[in-house]
């Protein structure tokens, strides 16, 4: 189950307070044929307990837990900035596996470069996602 750039990941994890979005965000990644797994969040601090929740399970966490996080930046209770000050706590494994992409409509200079200066963001992607968003997704 891949698709023509041999891109295959076990899970993926949107992270958007907005439903409509994850709705139409999942409805792409479906489409690409790029992950087997999509975990849904509409919440960034519901997201990292169930990080946290996965890393206790010893032994498989390393097979649970999302290959790509896909995070949106404005969001309300904890924003996608919290959300990444929260994700350095983790384990190294866990952060080592999990790759965020930042996904946002957000096209405020500050907010890409803020999210430069977090190690584990590889991307920053104007919504929606698109199918050539995909393909190029090399992280």
């Amino acid at each position: 189950m891949s698709n023509a750039e041999g891109t295959n990941f076990f899970a993926v994890m949107l992270i958007d307070d907005n439903e409509i979005d994850n709705l139409i965000n999942q409805k792409m990644i479906e489409a690409a044929n790029i992950t087997q797994h999509i975990y849904t969040h509409t919440g960034a601090r519901s997201a990292i307990e169930f990080l946290k929740n996965v890393e206790k399970l010893d032994g498989i966490a390393e097979q649970i837990l999302p290959d790509v996080i896909f995070l949106d930046i404005d969001m309300p209770l904890m924003d996608g900035f919290q959300f990444l000050d929260e994700f350095e706590k983790l384990q190294d494994n866990t952060k080592n596996k999990c790759k965020i992409v930042m996904l946002t409509s957000s096209i405020n200079p500050q907010d890409v470069n803020k999210s430069k200066e977090y190690a584990y963001v590889k991307k920053y992607i104007n919504k929606p996602l698109s199918q050539e968003n995909l393909e190029s997704l090399d992280v």
